[in-house]
């Protein structure tokens, strides 16, 4: 086992602070990110939901990857895939979902993302293990832009089922989620460059606070299963009907 997965399966995540797609693939996505929020789509499928944009909240548009070469591009990069396979230690990694976020500069709490495990969120798979997100910088992240926080090694707590990804009180969330007995919230800031990554399991609580800079902060988290995730059976809902169609859920690496 390498030290990055061993990193992985201790803190529940792992932070790539360096470039990993090339120049070329982050132009293009960035291009698809301005081009996507502005409702402009050069392949045949919407965003399953595009609230449009306001430069005073956190936009938040789901499955862009399937209305834009750019970012389809990045979400079947070569240098991606290897990357996450290499964090997670998957032998094969697919995308079932992506979300485009823009968080504005001044946008206060407003910007905020709650506390919680996207495990709430994904009940159509049957298990835990196999289940991630790669979260892929689209310009430099520095704290004052309101970067991703992982709360070290809280997916060894279990599902707890806390916590609200759209509750803008992060201190209130923080005192309503129950921290195991012997165990600590320590909170750590994904910072990196234009072009890298974090990896996160579906277990360990995230969240993010105000973007206090001048600029956006814009990146694409992409949900990820590998070949241990498996849906519930008869579940027909949209995340596991379309597995088999390469352009919704592409095959990011394989062994």
């Amino acid at each position: 086992m390498g030290q990055t997965v061993e990193q992985y399966e201790r803190d529940g995540y792992c932070i790539a602070d360096e470039q990993i797609a090339p120049d070329d693939v982050l132009e293009k996505a960035l291009q698809g990110m301005v081009a996507v929020r502005d409702g402009k789509f050069d392949m045949e499928m919407p965003p399953t939901e595009h609230p449009g944009y306001d430069p005073d909240v956190l936009c938040k548009i789901n499955n862009p990857h399937r209305s834009d070469t750019g970012l389809y591009g990045l979400v079947t990069c070569p240098q991606v895939g290897r990357k996450v396979a290499e964090i997670t230690g998957a032998q094969r990694v697919q995308v079932w979902a992506s979300q485009l976020l823009i968080k504005p500069p001044g946008s206060a709490t407003a910007g905020h993302v709650g506390w919680h495990q996207d495990r709430q969120y994904w009940r159509m798979w049957q298990q835990d293990e196999g289940l991630f997100t790669a979260w892929i910088a689209l310009c430099d992240v520095g704290e004052e832009l309101g970067p991703m926080r992982f709360v070290r090694g809280s997916h060894r707590w279990g599902f707890l089922d806390q916590g609200n990804f759209f509750d803008k009180d992060q201190h209130k969330l923080r005192e309503d989620i129950s921290v195991p007995a012997g165990e600590t919230w320590e909170e750590v800031s994904a910072l990196m460059p234009l072009g890298g990554l974090s990896v996160h399991h579906c277990l360990t609580y995230h969240g993010s606070n105000a973007n206090v800079s001048d600029a956006a902060r814009w990146s694409l988290a992409v949900h990820l299963r590998d070949e241990r995730a498996v849906p519930v059976p008869g579940d027909q809902g949209y995340y596991t009907a379309h597995l088999d169609d390469p352009q919704i859920c592409p095959v990011m690496y394989e062994a």
